[in-house]
């Protein structure tokens, strides 16, 4: 891989990690569905991008499902469920904003710290990838764990799974038959979770998960 092709991956994947932090600093539903949308059309150019740069014609089709299913897809089936749920307002963080971003730099930085020595003997490219896909993947448990609203954490759990995939075709791809069974265990997850959000608001009238524990007493 020469110097120039390595640059434009780790801008693609450093990307990816700047995509992560705007996610983590939404506080509208729409603009967090559209931020996602962003997010896996930038790991489909890095995923077609590292097809490209390997010569690994299977990637294409890995990008190709991220592109479709969860940057167009998904996110539209999500701004339905949104609509006809009516949680299209503000949401509620656990964390507020700004301490949610320096953890988040402190996740990064601790991204870099570990995977770069246990990665040592790998090329000096997939340490590197490796560092931005588990920075992709913290800060995806991050937005779960800060976010109080349903839907916002099934994004976090999508991004958190963006970055695992980065981590895969960086280090040389991944088998096709998993890539697919992956992206189709993510369709029907979502699917799943779409049914449970019909049936939460339904029940509750709410997809806060601070109510939702409420509700069950194990907070006043």
């Amino acid at each position: 891989m020469s110097p120039i092709e390595a640059d434009v991956a780790h801008f693609l994947a450093g990307s990816l990690v700047l995509v992560s932090f705007l996610l983590l600093y939404q506080d509208r539903m729409f603009a967090l569905l559209n931020t996602f949308a962003l997010h896996a059309c930038v790991l489909a150019f890095s995923v077609g991008w590292q097809a490209w740069v390997q010569g690994a014609p299977h990637l294409f089709i890995t990008a190709l499902i991220a592109l479709v299913f969860k940057g167009v897809v998904i996110p539209v089936a999500l701004h339905r469920i949104v609509v006809r749920l009516g949680i299209h307002g503000t949401l509620e963080s656990a964390v507020s904003i700004g301490p949610t971003m320096l953890f988040g730099m402190g996740l990064v930085a601790l991204s870099v710290i570990v995977m770069l020595p246990v990665t040592e003997a790998a090329g000096a490219f997939v340490r590197e990838d490796l560092s931005f896909a588990l920075s992709v993947v913290l800060l995806g448990l991050l937005m779960m764990v800060t976010r109080r609203n349903a839907v916002s954490q099934v994004i976090g759990f999508m991004s958190l799974e963006n970055g695992l995939v980065l981590a895969a075709t960086g280090a040389r791809g991944m088998p096709l038959v998993v890539e697919i069974s992956v992206a189709f265990s993510v369709l029907i997850a979502f699917i799943v979770i779409g049914i449970f959000l019909f049936r939460i608001r339904e029940r509750f009238d709410t997809v806060d998960v601070q109510v939702l524990d409420m509700s069950r007493g194990e907070s006043s």
